[in-house]
């Protein structure tokens, strides 16, 4: 089992069981206590569990901690998820190098793109299919293809996406928090999310309202690494933040 997989899979158990001993990690993960022990101690320091003597804790939060498959997300906020998708969209210009994320919300830009000399790369293979459907010249990084959010993650999608220099990239999110930035459920697409922020030279998180101040397992980015496109805030202290573009109808 490879490390990222080995990781997420404890995130995982721990969030589902609450706590979990290390000799059950061994066991179920048919790995060494030392092993076992330095993936508790990485994971503490990443802020995705508490280690405590003999195993770990999970961290309860209201956020979201396991993926859903697209077909589900892609009615919940739909309304507020096309708001942010047009506005995002306007700020493509021709001859932009974009990197568009895997997403509902990302993928519901393409519906409002005007047909430019915009290259795109992205990781969803339905956002691919719908901008070469537009007319778009459209590249896909290789990798592991995961079927629930139809996004290729991986060591071979990290490798190619540290080729391109984006002139702008827009992200999806399942959590936004000051304190612990942009987060998701899996360690693989964490790290996807991670590496194609730091290519952009300009970068902006889609957020719909409902995950504004809300923490999901897996951090990919500093809150003030990136510019939130979202709808009405209405937490303190997000509605004074200068890196939230707030869209209405």
């Amino acid at each position: 089992m490879l490390i990222e997989d080995r990781m997420e899979e404890i995130v995982r158990v721990v969030e589902e069981r609450g706590s979990i001993q290390v000799q059950e990690l061994i066991e179920l993960l048919n790995t060494s206590e030392s092993t076992i022990r330095r993936d508790l101690t990485v994971l503490d320091k990443r802020g995705l569990l508490t280690k405590v003597h003999g195993g770990a804790i999970a961290i309860r939060n209201s956020g979201i901690h396991t993926d859903s498959f697209v077909e589900i997300r892609e009615d919940i906020n739909r309304d507020e998820k096309g708001l942010i998708a047009r506005y995002a969209a306007a700020l493509v210009k021709a001859n932009d190098l974009v990197y568009l994320d895997s997403g509902t919300t990302t993928g519901q830009i393409i519906d409002y793109l005007v047909p430019n000399n915009a290259v795109f790369v992205t990781n969803a293979v339905m956002h691919a299919r719908k901008l070469a459907a537009k007319g778009f010249h459209v590249y896909l990084p290789g990798g592991e293809f995961k079927s629930v959010t139809e996004a290729i993650v991986g060591e071979e999608a990290l490798e190619s996406l540290q080729k391109y220099n984006f002139t702008i990239g827009f992200l999806g999110t399942n959590g936004a928090d000051i304190e612990a930035g942009y987060t998701t459920p899996g360690l693989r697409e964490a790290k996807v999310k991670e590496y194609a922020m730091k290519q952009c030279r300009e970068c902006y998180v889609l957020c719909d309202s409902s995950k504004i101040a809300k923490i999901s397992p897996v951090r990919f980015a500093a809150f003030e690494d990136a510019t939130i496109i979202t709808t009405l805030v209405k937490e303190e202290p997000y509605k004074s933040c200068r890196n939230i573009i707030q869209v209405s109808s």
